[in-house]
C-alpha cells in the first residue's frame, strides 16, 4: 500500500497540490527530500557515505541521521544527486555591488559543469514531502534533520529539472570548470558548493 494518494509530475512553472498528513494541513513550512528512487517507503537514520570535516560539537552531522530541505531552499537539491554544483543567493548582508554582479534579476545562480547538463535535463527526480515534527533546523541553507525514522507523506515526480529551477527564479548557468568560480566563497553572497568532489580538477 502506498504512503501517498497521488503522484504529481511536475515541471516548469507547475506548482505542488496543498501537503495534506494526518487531516492537517503544513502551510507554514514544508520540508522535502529528494531522491533518484521512487520506492521508499521509510526513511531510516543513516551516516552520510563521505564524512565532512566539521566544527567542534558539530560531529553528530556525519552520523545517522535523516536529511530533508526547507522549500525556500529546494533548488538546492534539483540536480542529479552526483552532480557537482555551486549555488549563490543573496543575504541580508549582501553588498548590491555583489548581487548586481551575480546575481542581477534573479533569486539565486546555479552553476554546473557543461558536461553535467545532458545528465540535468534527462534526469528525474522524486519528492517525499517529509513530516516535521522529529525535525530540527541546522540554521545552514535551510538544512533540517532527524534523529529517527521518517515516514514520508507525499511523493512527487519530477520532470525538466532546468525548468523547475527556472520557475524558483534560479539562473542555471553553464560553464567548462567550476574552478575559477572559488572566489565566489570571498564575496558577500551565501555560496553553497554540493558534490564539489566530484568537479574536474577541485582540490
Amino acid at each position: 500500500m502506498t504512503l501517498w494518494p497521488t503522484k504529481e509530475k511536475l515541471g516548469g512553472l507547475s506548482e505542488a497540490a496543498p501537503n495534506l498528513a494526518h487531516g492537517r494541513r503544513f502551510n507554514f513550512m514544508r520540508l522535502f527530500h529528494f531522491s533518484e528512487d521512487k520506492t521508499i517507503d521509510v526513511f531510516v537514520p543513516r551516516p552520510v557515505a563521505v564524512p565532512s570535516r566539521r566544527r567542534a560539537g558539530m560531529e553528530w552531522l556525519n552520523g545517522p541521521l535523516v536529511w530533508a530541505i526547507q522549500e525556500t531552499h529546494d533548488f538546492l537539491y534539483h540536480f542529479p544527486r552526483e552532480c557537482p554544483r555551486i549555488l549563490v543567493w543573496a543575504h541580508a548582508t549582501t553588498a548590491e555591488a555583489d548581487r548586481e554582479q551575480w546575481l542581477g534579476c534573479y533569486r539565486a545562480a546555479a552553476y554546473i559543469e557543461r558536461r553535467w547538463l545532458p545528465a540535468l535535463s534527462t534526469s528525474t527526480l522524486y519528492r517525499y514531502d517529509m513530516p516535521a515534527e522529529t525535525f530540527e533546523p541546522l540554521d545552514d541553507a535551510g538544512m533540517w534533520v532527524s534523529r529517527t525514522t521518517v515516514l514520508p507523506l507525499e511523493q512527487a515526480e519530477l520532470i525538466d529539472l532546468p525548468a523547475t529551477l527556472m520557475s524558483r527564479g534560479v539562473d542555471l548557468r553553464v560553464v567548462n570548470s567550476l574552478v575559477p568560480l572559488k572566489p565566489l566563497w570571498g564575496t558577500t553572497l551565501h555560496t553553497s558548493g554540493i558534490r564539489l568532489r566530484n568537479a574536474a580538477g577541485w582540490t
